[in-house]
């Protein structure tokens, strides 16, 4: 251990940073720093060195140049341990940097904007900051490298506890973070560089992975799986505030992505009820209590132990209805105290409050590389929908196809999702054969199917399956079309009196 006695510190997020330089003042550091964040501190009284003091230049081209000099590059990597090294400091009169405190320019910020130039991106292209960090981590035995405000309360207390000096092992945690933090920095620069001249399209040319572990995971989807969870920033499952509730569980967050994104199909208040992925319940009504009543009514035997969310605040009576039986987790945009407290009177109840993010890709990983894929935010469209058979849908019908065709997409392929309007009344999901999946949606219904209309996520390959479902009392079809024998299943649709529709869209959801 050492002692910290010199500072250079130069950040664009000045959060915490003129406690941080007092405190470090009042151990007897001396300061040296750049530009604006010389000026605040001086102008708050901390005693301060202007880099261009230290190097005998001035700030140069617009600021380009600051800290790019011999008196601030040895300074941070010289090797204290190694006499030439010193002797050199010595003979061209360069004291050494003992911590480094730099956070650099925003470039994901600007990157993100709409319309943003290539000038702009290259403009808040930091060179100084990275360099000054990469110098310090490599020589982390002897200079401390601090990214992050987040990280001063720790160091701080740690100088205050040890007369101003730092561990070994701080330092080479540091390091570990600041050679991160330059790695993700360049990545987003190449990332977002590579689109300026890309063909465009919604597929990056590179797929940049580099996301940050937020949450370490008791275990995967089973015992013996290790798993954490990592997360860009602070919207969607990824991002939820837990508001109650035990730890999160990986099969937890996946089936609340599953019924977050279902719930977000809707425009009226609406509750999706899922088990290991697959919707055991939706509905959507004119309130949320009255949604969670007719979703849990699909099937609430398999809906005991599941994962819920709902894409309006949860109310208080909405609350009492949920709190009746045993659920594991519920998401929810927002909650009402009244129903918040409601929920907490579950122990293991774990209650997320989510904000909505839009996704723009979805990744999956094969053995040896990844798959990305747009999302599939594609709905019905009416005007584009075609009715094949001679009976065009009821009014009532054509409700109860849009609602069964937005659950469909949400269903493990083979899907096939029985509805009402508003209301789902069996789900078949994950066959091997899609007349199966018209089985099991039949076979797992408890409310009465006469009248119900069916959606399918892909084509009838036959007639079989519309055969089946109308045998139960269904009475409409919605189904992309495209077999090879659709005039076949047409053909069935008209001679058992149901209207049959066609998408042209397909819902696949491996």
């Amino acid at each position: 251990m050492s002692k910290i006695q010199r500072v250079l510190i130069s950040v664009t997020d000045k959060t915490g940073i003129l406690d941080f330089a007092r405190e470090l003042s009042a151990l007897g550091a001396e300061i040296i720093s750049t530009g604006g964040t010389a000026r605040m501190m001086r102008e708050a009284g901390i005693a301060v060195r202007d880099v261009a003091d230290v190097t005998g230049f001035p700030e140069m081209l617009d600021g380009r140049v600051k800290t790019l000099h011999p008196k601030i590059a040895a300074g941070m990597l010289a090797i204290r341990g190694r006499a030439d090294h010193m002797q050199a400091l010595q003979q061209h009169a360069i004291a050494p940097i003992d911590m480094v405190v730099v956070n650099l320019y925003r470039f994901e910020d600007v990157a993100a904007k709409a319309g943003a130039t290539l000038e702009e991106l290259i403009e808040n292209i930091d060179i100084g900051g990275p360099t000054m960090i990469r110098a310090a981590a490599k020589n982390h035995q002897d200079v401390a490298v601090v990214v992050s405000p987040l990280e001063y309360p720790a160091i701080l207390a740690e100088l205050q506890a040890n007369s101003g000096e730092l561990s070994h092992e701080t330092k080479w945690n540091l390091a570990r973070k600041a050679f991160r933090t330059t790695a993700e920095y360049d990545a987003a620069i190449a990332a977002r560089l590579a689109q300026v001249d890309a063909p465009a399209g919604p597929l990056p040319p590179e797929l940049n992975l580099r996301v940050p572990k937020v949450m370490d995971l008791r275990y995967g989807e089973n015992p013996h799986q290790s798993a954490a969870m990592y997360s860009r920033g602070g919207k969607g499952i990824a991002g939820a505030e837990q508001l109650h509730g035990k730890e999160l569980s990986y099969n937890n967050l996946v089936d609340l992505d599953a019924a977050w994104q279902l719930a977000c199909e809707f425009p009226s208040p609406a509750v999706a009820i899922i088990k290991h992925t697959n919707p055991c319940g939706c509905a959507e009504q004119q309130t949320l209590a009255e949604a969670y009543r007719q979703a849990l009514a699909c099937d609430p035997v398999s809906a005991y132990g599941g994962v819920i969310a709902v894409n309006r605040a949860v109310d208080e009576e909405t609350a009492r209805e949920i709190a009746k039986t045993f659920v594991e987790a519920i998401a929810a945009p927002a909650y009402a105290p009244e129903a918040l407290a409601i929920l907490r009177t579950r122990k293991n109840l774990r209650v997320m409050q989510v904000e909505a993010a839009a996704d723009l890709l979805v990744v999956k990983s094969i053995s040896g590389g990844y798959l990305a894929q747009t999302v599939d935010s594609a709905q019905l469209d009416p005007a584009k929908a075609v009715v094949k058979s001679k009976r065009e849908p009821t009014a009532d019908e054509w409700r109860a196809l849009d609602f069964g065709w937005r659950v469909a997409k949400h269903v493990k392929s083979n899907a096939i999702v029985y509805a009402r309007a508003g209301q789902t009344i069996g789900v078949g999901a994950g066959q091997m054969s899609r007349v199966d999946s018209v089985k099991l949606g039949a076979m797992k219904a408890i409310l009465p199917l006469t009248g119900t209309v069916v959606a399918s996520d892909a084509f009838f390959p036959f007639a079989d399956g519309v055969e089946e479902a109308a045998r139960h009392g269904a009475t409409a079809f919605i189904q992309p079309g495209g077999s090879i024998r659709d005039e076949d299943v047409i053909a069935a649709a008209d001679r058992l009196g149901v209207a049959m529709v066609f998408t042209g869209v397909r819902h696949f959801r491996h």
